[in-house]
This record gives structure tokens, C-alpha cells and sequence, in this order.
């Protein structure tokens, strides 16, 4: 073809291809810059709601009305009658606040769902690319005139949340207006009710403390303080849910149940949904009688009239935790001198610290997961170069394995199921449109946990089926470095996390590489996967013997891969030299890691003996129950996968049974020659 046709075929190409990326474009993201604006079939329609919003605000009189993503009990999850921000906005990310005012409307969230606001949310909306309470407040000072009052629902704020927004209006002339009914739900006609099901008490099996010992604990607390607390006022859902034994199925994930608990020395207030109390757990909480350890049961509705009421007696000083209590509850502890706080309340500082039944079942849990995710990782090894499978199935699969262990109560969060350039997204999880094919050609990264009756996992692990690349074993080989060196530590107790949290970075700091995300945090007993206030992060409390923590190191390369080696440990006693009351973790998940994956050379001798006493515990604990569950091929797998590791080059593939074996050919060839 002459050179002329050539280039008339390039042109062609190139035009052709700029009209694939605009269709594309169109098909996955607006464009309000166009008349009129391209909205995609994701997008909501938000202009009934916002239209019937700002009506609800004209008759109270206020400019701009704040709506943030978060539930009256500052939950990390939230049930959907709590998705406020996503009604209004049509966005669904799980961080983010909205504001309304009469003439605009504007998201504020980061940089992990930028994209998807754009494909969820209509014209109605801006997206401001920020997080920020000083980005809103700049925002807010430019849009409502001078002297106008913004309102928001004291719910959903929390301290530093209300005290934030204070001072960053105090000089501009404009107020904060506390509206206790939320104004979004009077609009929201299809708002899904409370769940209706009963709430269950935890079996005698898996309780060592019964409810009332717990009680007298706390009160023991109350009574101690030297600041005189007369009450105890329990915001965050699992601190009733812990302090009854109770449980419930109101938020996803999470065995947990609308209600607030209101504790002093002679009486239990408990506000929750009553109707949702049968006899049985009303005689187990002894609510007929009036004695000091008899749970008077309140509406969930009338927990701030309630408190208002007692706060208002003589000689009343009410303790709160300050990271979980909301302003609605806060504001009218008045005047100051009845009001102590702290960081966390007694019960969340008394429950990080698991009894020995706690600790025991836990560990239980433990190795029934382990379970789950050997035949995960067993069935991917075959499946993925078949070339059939996805992102979507391996978390669907894993989650069916779950499923079939005893005490199942389902998975503890999304499961973080990512392949190649998604697994650099730290916590994506797949969808219908995002879900890759698995191939041999990437790395893949599975971060899952389950909820048992006896316990919560978190687990996460990074495999290849290929041939890696040197670098990404070399960051493999660092990122499980900095998890083996904070698993292998002794340090004081009474430690914090923070101050041994660059141990799991440090192998990656040496080369240039590092993470962007927390290194570890507090799992709890058949409560959240995330449970404060324990883990590694400056506002956690310092570790004791008895706390669970996760451990998790990673590195993600933009675009490329990521990786990530998370393990749940317990903190136990260790006996040292000289010293006494000293510490350290015992890892309690128990699945190998990929070997392929794993540069010998790298580690040091201590590291490689931690690395191999672990593959024994796996293999004590694990293997009876795999024999247990008739589960034979995936007990050779996980053998196989737990072999003794030596130094040798920069391969981790020869072990000690296998030199074993060598030696006794060799010296069989011997005796025969």
C-alpha cells in the first residue's frame, strides 16, 4: 500500500480509537460539561430528594444542612437505613460527606472513589476532590451568606467532628444549628425499617463471664475513678452487645444491635427496639425486678430524653467515651461539672483484653478458617490456568468454604479479592464491572475473614501462580521481613503498638518501599473485624497480655501489583533472661505463605527459625483438622506447602525432609554399588 494509504489508515485508526475512548467514557462516567449533561446508567436521580430536603430546611430556617456517612453510633459499618449520603447523593462509598444548600449540592470524598462518584452521582451534585473539614468549611463560608445558621443532625456528629466544624466557622459569622430529627429521613419515604429479628444470647460454651460479673467489673471501674463518675454512658453498638452477651443482625458484617446502655451503681438502663426482646431474654436479663443488677429496658428513641432527665438530678457526673459518644448526647450533659471523659470507655479497654475461655475459643475460630483458605488457595492453584476464573468467584468461593466450618455466622467484611493492577488498590474489592480474569501471569491478593460463634478472622495472603518477577519477590520477601520481625519481638508490656510499628516497614525502608495504610488492629470474639481500641496506631492503648491483634505489612505498586501478609496474633507472656513482664505476639492464622514468593537469601537465620516454627504450629493444629473433615488431598497440599525452609541461593524450595530423602538415596546407591 502506497505511504499516502498508510496514513489515511492511521487517521482512521486514530479516530477510531478516540470514538472507542469517548464511548467508553460515556458508558462509565458523566459529563456535565455537555447540553445537556451525559449521565450513565449508574447515576441516580437526586433531584426529588433534594428538592423535598431544601423545603424541610426553608422551614427551619437554615442555609445549608450537613449530611455525613455515618450512623448515630459512629460505626465503621452502617446499616443501609443509615446510608443517608448515598440516598441523597447516589454515591455508595463508605467515606465521604454531603451538603446541601439552595442552590448547590457537593460531595466531599477521597481519592479511592473520585471515579465512582463520577459514575453514581447526577449533575445535581459537585464533587469536591478533598476530605477535609476545612475544605467543607471553605466551601460552605463562600456559598451561605453571612449570619446564617447550617444545620446538621447532632447523631451523626461526633466530638471532634462538631469541634472541628466550630472552629473552622467561628470568625466567619456563620453557626452551627443542632437539628436532632434528621432531616433526610423525612424525605426518604421507602427508608428500609429496623430488622425485626429477635436478638440471641451467646451460648454458655463461649462465655466465661456471664453478664452480671461483667457488670460488677465495670462498676468496680466507675467506683475506682477519682474523678467520682456516677454513671457510665455506652455509645458504640459492641459495647452493649459485649457487656449482655448479646447479639444481633442490624449492621452488615457485624453481629451487632441498635441500642445505647446508660450504667450507674444501683441501676441498668438499656434502650434498644424492645419488641425485638423475647420472655426468655427478658428473664436472662432479669427486667422484671428493680434491683442493682436487674436491666430496665428502655425505647432506643428515648435515650436522650432519659439521660437529659438523670443529668438533671443533683450530684450526677456521667462518664463518656469521647472517640465514640455522639454530640446528640454530649450537648445536653450540662453544665460541665457533670460531664468526665476519656478516650474509650471502661468496657472497651476491659473487653480488648480477651479471658482465658475468649482467647481459647479464638484461637478455635482460628484454625477453622485456616481450613477455608487452604482449599481456596488449594482449588485456585488448579483453577486459575484454566483460564476461568475471576476476581468475583474466588471471593464467592472462599466464602462458601467459610460457610460449611462450624459456627458460621458468614463473612466478617467484603472480601478483598484482587488480581494484577487492582491488587494495588489496598482495599478494592471486585464488582460485576471491575472483576479481572486470574491468571498465572499476576499476583493475586485474597484478604477474607469469617464470623463464627466463637470468634472473628481476618486473614490475608498474596500467591503466584507464574514465575514472579525479581522485584516483586523481592518486595514479597520485605513485606513478610517486617511481619515476621513484629511477630517475633519482645518488648515490654505495657508497649504500644505505635512505638514498634516501623519493625514491619523497616526491611521495606532499607530499599525505598513502603505502605500506605495502618499495620495492624484489634479483631474481636464473634464481634468486628476492626475492633478499637488495639492495634498499632498512636491512639491505641498499650498492649497486654490477652490482646488480638492483626498483623500486616504490605507494598503496592501503582498499576501493577500489590501485596500484602496479614496475620491475627495473640499477646502473650514471654520469659527472658533477666527481665520480667515482658511480652510478645503468637500468631494464631495459620496458612503458608506462597514459597515462590519467598527470596531465603534475604532473611536472617532468626527470621527463617520463627518462619519454620510457624509451619510446625500450622502443621500440629491444622493437620487434625483437616484429617477431622475428611479433607485428605488438602492436607497433603498444605504439607507440601509447609516443608522445612533452608538457605539456599535465593530460592526457598529445598527442605529438610527432602535432604532427608536425598541422603538415603545416596547412601542406598552406595551400599548397591
Amino acid at each position: 500500500m502506497p505511504s499516502c494509504g498508510w496514513l489515511l489508515l492511521a487517521l482512521f485508526v486514530a479516530a477510531l480509537g478516540n470514538t472507542i475512548g469517548v464511548v467508553a467514557y460515556k458508558q462509565t462516567e458523566r459529563n456535565c460539561s455537555l447540553s445537556p449533561p451525559y449521565l450513565p446508567s449508574t447515576a441516580v436521580n437526586t433531584t426529588l430528594q433534594l428538592k423535598e430536603l431544601q423545603e424541610q430546611m426553608l422551614l427551619l430556617n437554615i442555609s445549608a444542612y450537613i449530611i455525613p456517612g455515618t450512623d448515630a453510633h459512629l460505626s465503621e459499618y452502617i446499616a443501609p437505613r443509615d446510608a443517608r449520603m448515598a440516598f441523597m447523593t447516589g454515591f455508595t462509598g463508605s467515606a465521604g460527606t454531603a451538603v446541601v444548600t439552595q442552590t448547590k449540592a457537593a460531595l466531599w470524598t477521597d481519592s479511592r472513589y473520585w471515579v465512582q462518584a463520577e459514575r453514581q452521582m447526577d449533575c445535581n451534585w459537585e464533587l469536591e476532590k478533598d476530605v477535609s473539614i476545612s475544605s467543607i468549611a471553605e466551601w460552605l463560608i463562600s456559598e451561605v451568606p453571612s449570619g446564617d445558621e447550617i444545620g446538621f443532625d447532632p447523631f451523626l456528629f461526633s466530638l471532634e467532628t462538631h469541634k472541628d466544624y466550630s472552629i473552622n466557622l467561628e470568625s466567619s459569622n456563620r453557626s452551627l444549628k443542632s437539628i436532632p430529627v434528621n432531616l433526610v429521613d423525612q424525605v426518604w419515604k421507602n427508608r428500609e425499617p429496623i430488622p425485626s429479628d429477635n436478638l440471641t444470647r451467646l451460648p454458655d460454651r463461649v462465655i466465661q463471664r456471664p453478664w452480671q460479673k461483667k457488670v460488677m467489673q465495670i462498676r468496680d471501674q466507675i467506683r475506682d475513678n477519682p474523678y467520682e463518675p456516677t454513671a457510665l454512658l455506652l455509645s458504640a453498638l459492641d459495647e452493649t452487645a459485649w457487656l449482655f452477651n448479646l447479639r444481633g443482625n442490624d449492621i452488615p458484617y457485624n453481629p451487632f444491635f441498635y441500642s445505647y446502655t446508660l450504667l450507674t451503681m444501683d441501676e441498668i438502663w438499656l434502650f434498644l427496639h424492645t419488641d425485638r426482646m423475647t420472655d426468655e431474654l427478658r428473664v436472662y436479663l432479669n427486667a422484671s425486678c428493680n434491683g442493682s443488677l436487674c436491666v430496665q429496658l428502655k425505647s432506643y428513641d428515648t435515650v436522650r430524653d432519659h439521660l437529659k432527665k438523670y443529668v438533671a438530678q443533683p450530684g450526677v457526673k456521667v462518664w463518656i467515651g469521647t472517640e465514640y459518644t455522639n454530640y446528640a448526647l454530649y450537648e445536653i450533659i450540662t453544665p460541665e461539672e457533670k460531664l468526665m471523659t476519656s478516650s474509650y470507655s471502661p468496657v472497651l479497654t476491659t473487653k480488648a483484653v480477651k479471658d482465658d475461655t475468649e482467647q481459647r475459643i479464638l484461637r478455635d475460630a482460628h484454625v477453622r478458617d485456616a481450613v477455608a483458605v487452604i482449599q481456596l488457595l488449594m482449588w485456585l492453584e488448579k483453577a486459575v490456568p484454566k483460564g476461568k476464573e475471576t476476581e468475583l468467584t474466588a471471593a464467592d468461593y472462599v466464602n462458601k468454604c467459610r460457610n460449611k466450618q462450624k459456627d458460621s455466622r458468614g463473612p466478617s467484611f467484603e472480601t478483598i479479592s484482587a488480581s494484577g493492577p487492582n491488587a494495588a488498590l489496598a482495599h478494592y474489592s471486585p464488582s460485576e464491572e471491575s472483576s479481572r480474569r486470574l491468571t498465572v501471569d499476576e499476583m493475586y491478593l485474597v484478604d477474607s475473614g469469617g464470623q463464627y460463634l466463637d470468634g472473628t478472622t481476618d486473614i490475608t495472603r498474596t500467591v503466584h501462580w507464574g514465575t514472579p518477577t525479581a522485584m516483586q519477590k523481592e518486595a514479597f520477601t520485605r513485606v513478610l521481613m517486617g511481619n515476621i520481625e513484629i511477630s517475633r519481638t519482645i518488648f515490654p508490656s505495657g508497649t504500644r503498638g505505635v512505638n514498634m510499628e516501623m519493625l514491619g516497614r523497616r526491611a521495606l525502608w532499607e530499599v525505598g518501599l513502603n505502605y500506605g495504610h495502618g499495620t495492624g488492629h484489634g479483631v474481636g470474639n464473634y464481634f468486628g473485624v476492626h475492633e478499637w481500641p488495639v492495634g498499632f496506631q498512636g491512639n491505641n492503648i498499650p498492649f497486654r497480655t490477652g490482646m488480638f491483634t492483626s498483623i500486616e505489612p504490605g507494598y503496592y505498586k501503582e498499576n501493577d501489583f500489590g501485596i500484602r501478609i496479614e496475620d491475627v496474633a495473640v499477646i502473650v507472656p514471654v520469659h527472658t533472661k533477666y527481665g520480667h513482664n515482658y511480652l510478645t505476639f503468637d500468631t494464631v492464622s495459620l496458612v503458608p505463605y506462597d514459597r515462590k514468593l519467598i527470596d531465603t537469601s534475604l532473611l536472617s537465620s532468626e527470621q527463617l527459625h520463627w518462619l519454620n516454627k510457624y509451619y510446625e504450629t500450622i502443621r500440629r493444629l491444622v493437620g487434625p483438622e483437616l484429617d477431622k473433615q475428611g479433607l485428605h488431598e488438602e492436607k497433603d497440599w498444605m504439607l507440601k506447602h509447609t516443608e522445612s525452609f533452608m538457605m539456599s541461593g535465593s530460592s526457598a524450595s529445598v527442605c529438610s525432609s527432602s535432604l532427608t530423602i536425598i541422603a538415603l538415596a545416596v547412601t542406598l546407591l552406595h551400599n548397591i554399588s
